[in-house]
């Protein structure tokens, strides 16, 4: 007996119908009668109850039954985990990343990864977190990186990566340009570069700003931060952006400042699919990611 002798034994159990069984496997219907008589003589009892006027399990049949559906599930998942190592070679991995982050956050990680799996193609789209979550569910994403409050999280499984204190950055010739560090009542009258409405972190700043008693006056908003220090580089207003982006910033007409006591931060995740078959690739990203 061997694992097709298996598959062909459900499938007849599954229709309790020799014709339709041997239709679905597409093989004859004597073929099929034949390699279900050779089990029976092999195991020493009916599989199944001929004499009405369907087929029934026998009771030998229905054990059989629960047993070779646990055997074939693990043929199954040996033949996918097979396939996956094979497949490394020509495997990818599709990722998602808000634009506000770009790969400041996660360049480490992905060339990490890459020196692991160096023919592994990985595709990077940049999109806000909102579609990040659409791609995962519906499968054009494998994982994506998420800011902040992302919503309802009952479809997703997710890993906490960072918690990074938002820092201020003004013009060279601001006012506050002297100061060490600042609070967010030393802001409240400064015009803000902003992030768009769509973007968690415009959320929890306007939280805060209200929590000190003053709404901020919002002169520009994006998504890109490379456009949001230009803004401030053109003396259009101050913005807040995470530490760590502020560490690489190398514009020389900006300055950055960190607050005393950091209220607002960037808390970046990242999410996959719950309760999915995820591909070797993608669980390898995901204990990366967790080293890393």
């Amino acid at each position: 007996m061997d694992i097709r002798h298996l598959e062909y034994f459900t499938e007849v159990a599954k229709h309790l119908n020799f014709t339709k069984a041997a239709s679905s496997l597409h093989i004859s219907q004597p073929s099929l009668s034949k390699t279900v008589k050779n089990m029976e003589e092999e195991l020493g009892v009916p599989l199944f109850n001929r004499s009405f006027r369907h087929l029934e399990l026998t009771d030998a049949g229905n054990a059989l039954l629960h047993n070779a559906k646990n055997v074939l599930q693990a043929y199954q998942n040996l033949r996918n985990e097979l396939n996956d190592v094979m497949n490394l070679k020509k495997g990818e991995i599709r990722i998602g990343i808000p634009p506000i982050i770009g790969a400041a956050f996660c360049s480490s990680l992905i060339s990490h990864y890459k020196e692991l799996y160096p023919s592994i193609n990985i595709v990077l789209t940049e999109v806000g977190t909102n579609t990040i979550k659409k791609g995962i569910h519906d499968g054009s994403l494998d994982v994506g990186f998420v800011c902040n409050n992302i919503g309802n999280m009952q479809k997703y499984d997710m890993l906490d990566l960072l918690h990074d204190p938002l820092m201020l950055i003004v013009h060279k010739d601001h006012p506050l340009q002297h100061h060490d560090s600042i609070t967010i009542q030393d802001i409240k009258n400064e015009p803000f570069i902003m992030y768009r409405q769509d973007f968690s972190l415009y959320d929890r700043i306007i939280a805060t700003c209200q929590a000190h008693n003053f709404y901020p006056q919002i002169v520009c908003e994006s998504s890109q931060k490379d456009f949001m220090i230009e803004m401030v580089e053109a003396t259009l207003g101050v913005a807040l952006l995470p530490k760590q982006i502020c560490e690489q910033i190398s514009n020389k007409h900006v300055k950055t400042i960190p607050f005393k006591q950091p209220e607002i931060f960037l808390e970046l995740g990242m999410i996959w699919k719950k309760d999915a078959y995820l591909p070797y690739a993608v669980r390898e990203f995901i204990e990366v990611a967790k080293e890393t």
